[in-house]
């Protein structure tokens, strides 16, 4: 179940991960400024994905206006990409064919800020699936123009963005690369590699709250 923020800081942030370990780490810090968050954890997968993002926007824990943020762990695609990168995507794409993409908002913010502390940020096409992504489908998927594959962001700023009837809520994914075509998880030596995109995760939410501040303030 999402976590309910407190009322002031106008529209609350959400932040949507899978798993239990992407949530710890999300959850590790707070917007000095009172910024509010939920924190959302859907569970593994497309579907849990859209059921969890569907169940808390119909009880209310975010409003129509809330900013949505799928956050976590991701595989990256391209050669030469090392856990601990950051994926911002510029849109989303599931694993169903002829599926539409989405939009994600002011990916640009999200992409300086992460480069300003030091961090590799990759941007592109996020793709879904539906299973893990090894060997051959890895390439293939990178042919196609993707960056990196995970199994919930696209069913989540879906679910997110809605129907496109309303108000547009902005929505954007950055995930931390744990899985690399050099990098592959079932080595042992990766294990490294996965304390270093922890610790990647839990760095990143200041950056999430000047997205959210940035989104409050009037445009030009």
């Amino acid at each position: 179940m999402p976590r309910r923020p407190p009322p002031e800081g106008g529209p609350p942030l959400l932040v949507a991960c899978a798993l239990g370990i992407e949530r710890f780490a999300l959850r590790g810090g707070r917007g000095g400024d009172r910024t509010p968050v939920v924190t959302l954890r859907t569970g593994m997968g497309p579907q849990s994905a859209e059921r969890a993002m569907a169940k808390a926007l119909r009880q209310g824990a975010v409003t129509e206006h809330s900013p949505v943020i799928a956050s976590g762990f991701c595989a990256g695609l391209a050669p030469g990409m090392r856990p601990g990168d950051l994926v911002v995507a510029d849109r989303t794409r599931d694993h169903r064919p002829g599926a539409p993409e989405v939009t994600c908002h002011d990916n640009d913010m999200l992409r300086r800020a992460l480069r300003a502390r030091g961090l590799t940020v990759h941007t592109g096409l996020l793709c879904g699936s539906d299973h893990v992504v090894r060997g051959a489908e890895r390439a293939e998927l990178h042919a196609a123009g993707a960056v990196a594959v995970d199994m919930e962001s696209a069913a989540t700023l879906r679910a997110a963005a809605g129907s496109g009837d309303g108000p547009v809520r902005p929505v954007a994914a950055v995930r931390v690369v744990v899985d690399a075509p050099e990098h592959e998880l079932v080595r042992i030596a990766t294990v490294r590699g996965g304390i270093s995109a922890f610790r990647v995760l839990r760095s990143v939410l200041p950056v999430f709250f000047e997205w959210h501040r940035s989104l409050l303030l009037p445009r030009r």
